[in-house]
């Protein structure tokens, strides 16, 4: 798939905040600071469209980014960043699961893991309620580039391990920096669609 153009839509809580059209979308998931933003502006080949940062939990609401006019790439907001109210944890659970249950249009839910440490509690659950709900997902193992090639192969084997993937469940290394694992993700996205 080549990415031709891109553009940032809107940001939205509930559904009636998203883009209307009916066309497809996915969705990226994963833990605050886990590198969504990064492998966004990555995957398009932007360097700031989706803002980056280093103090986690900055995004709060649903942002949609439009590519090729032809899908949406749907940035959620991160799960497991412990310097926020249980309210706002909560105000934040109740709006992703509101989008994964409801959006008509999801084809598919890119779900990133931080490749240097085991999944967390919270990344196992959102999984399970993944595969649960029936949804196309790819696992992908962001900050490839910051293992050691023999890490990282330990690395995938334990997210494999601790996510109970089967024969077919697709687990990705993936780098913001050097751009691995692009074409792969690419080719699942356009599976989906």
């Amino acid at each position: 798939m080549k990415i031709k153009c891109v553009e940032f839509v809107t940001s939205a809580v509930k559904a009636a905040d998203y883009p209307a059209g009916g066309l497809p979308e996915i969705a990226l998931a994963g833990r605050s600071n886990v590198g969504k933003s990064s492998l966004l502006n990555r995957l398009v080949n932007r360097k700031r469209l989706a803002r980056s940062s280093n103090t986690p939990g900055r995004t709060r609401l649903i942002n949609f980014f439009q590519v090729n006019g032809a899908f949406y790439l749907v940035d959620l907001p991160g799960y497991g960043y412990a310097r926020v109210s249980k309210r706002e944890k909560e105000s934040w659970r109740v709006m992703v699961e509101g989008y994964l249950s409801a959006s008509k249009n999801l084809q598919g839910v890119v779900l990133l893991i931080d490749s240097r440490h085991p999944p967390t509690a919270q990344d196992i659950q959102m999984y399970e309620w993944l595969k649960h709900h029936d949804l196309n997902t790819a696992v992908v193992a962001t900050k490839a580039d910051k293992n050691s090639r023999s890490r990282l192969l330990r690395s995938l084997k334990v997210i494999s391990a601790d996510l109970s993937l089967m024969e077919g469940d697709q687990l990705v290394p993936f780098s913001a920096e050097t751009g691995l694992g692009r074409e792969e993700l690419l080719e699942i996205i356009a599976s989906w669609l």
